[in-house]
């Protein structure tokens, strides 16, 4: 009789646990759902326009669809101006350009052109595209079809967007002159993988993690896999490089600087630039350093185009 009493009080510690737990969880969800509605790194094509207009930026935004997608882009500049392409990484937006337009050393040289990637900012937030091909072959549009693109064509990619400045150049060598590769993520495996990242695709998980972060941990899944589809293309990048990345980078491993010397074989020009103290976000901080390069790889891809011409 006495042990039947003992019993609930036993199992009480574990009651109370399990309680906590659950509050736990749910205020976790809550929370995710919050941060979804109000950290989601994009603008509105209202407050692009306002941008545009409070820094004296003739700029357009609009939609174009492909692949059964609508993706959102934005323009700065006539077509009569050479073309540079900007791709932001994971997770970003185009937005994260918009303060960049109003550069003189840039707004006076090029058409600059942007875009939200699939699954960022207003191109289907949380609905991702991991096939690297696939996002390249839905860019491609921005330059052949949209706009009358001007030659030279120069397309910078940060981070994840470097890989897919390299699969259009791959896939599309009549419509690239030159790339700018920063913090690049294009060695297959070289980079950070959470212990959390697989777990977040489970789909009794994945419904509340916030949007932005849905797409991010997608492409970052399939990576590696994306990446090593690329490997026997590498050779067929026939344009100058520049390749920057900070010395600390947290997460892009630095080797990425070794694969490119290794498989970029066939470049004109391959300049790597190590910045020191640096880490990852180089877009952020280093905003000099990225358009000089932007300027180098310009000067050389309308040496090569006017010798070509003579």
């Amino acid at each position: 009789m006495n042990q039947q009493k003992k019993n609930p009080r036993k199992y009480r510690w574990l009651r109370r646990t399990l309680r906590v737990l659950i509050v736990v969880i749910a205020l976790f969800i809550i929370a995710c759902l919050i941060f979804d509605q109000y950290v989601q790194f994009r603008k509105s094509d209202e407050e692009l326009a306002q941008t545009f207009r409070e820094r004296g930026i003739d700029g357009r935004i609009g939609y174009y669809e492909t692949h059964g997608r609508k993706l959102r882009y934005a323009s700065v500049g006539n077509d009569s101006m050479p073309t540079l392409l900007l791709l932001h990484g994971s997770p970003g937006s185009m937005s994260y350009y918009s303060g960049r337009y109003s550069d003189s050393s840039i707004f006076n040289r090029f058409k600059v052109i942007s875009l939200d990637r699939p699954g960022y900012g207003y191109s289907g937030l949380g609905d991702p595209e991991p096939s690297i091909e696939k996002q390249a072959a839905m860019i491609r549009p921005l330059i052949d079809s949209l706009h009358n693109a001007t030659r030279p064509i120069i397309i910078a990619g940060g981070s994840f967007g470097a890989a897919i400045a390299c699969r259009i150049a791959m896939d599309y060598p009549h419509l690239v002159d030159g790339l700018v590769l920063t913090g690049p993520a294009i060695a297959p495996g070289e980079e950070v993988y959470f212990w959390f990242t697989h777990l977040i695709e489970n789909p009794a998980i994945r419904w509340f993690i916030p949007r932005i972060f849905r797409s991010a941990n997608t492409e970052k899944v399939h990576h590696k896999a994306e990446l090593e589809k690329m490997l026997p293309f590498w050779k067929d990048i026939r344009v100058p490089v520049m390749f920057l990345q900070g010395e600390n980078d947290d997460i892009v491993d630095t080797t990425n600087a070794g694969f490119a010397r290794k498989h970029l074989v066939n470049v004109p020009h391959l300049g790597i630039e190590k910045i020191p103290g640096r880490a990852h976000r180089l877009a952020q901080f280093e905003w000099p350093r990225i358009r000089n390069a932007i300027l180098t790889v310009y000067e050389m891809a309308l040496q090569r185009r006017n010798e070509s011409l003579q």
